[in-house]
């Protein structure tokens, strides 16, 4: 089959019009056949649960490049809307509601996030006795089995006509809710933003008053978060070392 026009563009992969109803995820030639693999993987799993999210439906090879057919689901990024309409509240509404509903399924067939935040744990970065200390840390954190996106905020949710859905799942784990909301906050609040970007303290500001909107809506206060963003933030000094 022939492919469609481009109709977006990622750090990863462009996506492409397919078969009717269908969208073709084409990744880049240089990205590792192991994560599509994973992201193909984590993709089929969720597609079975209950909240909405884009079906996937096969892995491919097309022009040399590995790709992943999805769903074809209209509208724009969440983090788009928000930026667009400045409208904190609804964002954070949008976001906790769709959230509730992932966290409600409980999965085990995909990692544990105490063994993701292990894995994330460099030599490079933490001496042995950082690391041993770290380690203690994630293990004192409370287990579960609950699906954890980590990696949820408005750039990973599309939204159309009232609709929202999930999209993303490189990082799946499954884990305590708590976990997952903790990553959120981290990914809305705390990841940096440019010294040059204009009205940067503005922006900060808004990131700081979106997470408080969003955990208000989970119904979580900060200190119920407080010991999964400390690891969060240690960690993630090399998981994202160029943050």
């Amino acid at each position: 089959m022939s492919i469609g026009k481009r109709i977006g563009v990622g750090n990863t992969a462009s996506v492409y019009e397919w078969e009717e109803g269908k969208v073709l995820k084409l990744f880049y030639q240089d990205y590792p056949e192991d994560a599509v693999k994973r992201e193909y993987h984590n993709a089929r799993i969720v597609s079975d649960l209950d909240f909405p999210t884009p079906k996937a439906y096969e892995m491919m090879m097309h022009e040399g490049r590995l790709g992943i057919t999805y769903d074809k689901v209209e509208g724009e990024t969440l983090q788009d809307w928000v930026i667009k309409t400045g409208d904190l509240q609804n964002c954070a509404i949008t976001m906790a509601e769709l959230h509730k509903l992932m966290l409600q399924n409980e999965i085990t067939e995909v990692p544990n996030y105490k063994d993701f935040l292990k894995d994330h744990i460099t030599d490079v970065l933490f001496t042995s006795e950082e690391k041993e200390e770290i380690l203690q840390r994630i293990d004192k954190l409370p287990d579960g089995d609950v699906l954890c996106h980590g990696d949820f905020h408005p750039g990973n949710i599309l939204v159309f006509e009232g609709l929202s859905y999930v999209i993303d799942f490189m990082n799946i784990c499954h884990g305590h809710y708590l976990y997952d909301v903790a990553r959120t906050v981290y990914l809305v609040e705390y990841t940096p933003v440019p010294a040059n970007v204009l009205e940067r303290e503005q922006l900060l500001h808004f990131k700081r008053l979106l997470a408080d909107l969003y955990l208000i809506q989970m119904n979580v206060t900060r200190d119920m978060i407080q010991d999964y963003l400390t690891v969060i933030a240690i960690v993630r000094k090399s998981e994202c070392p160029n943050e």
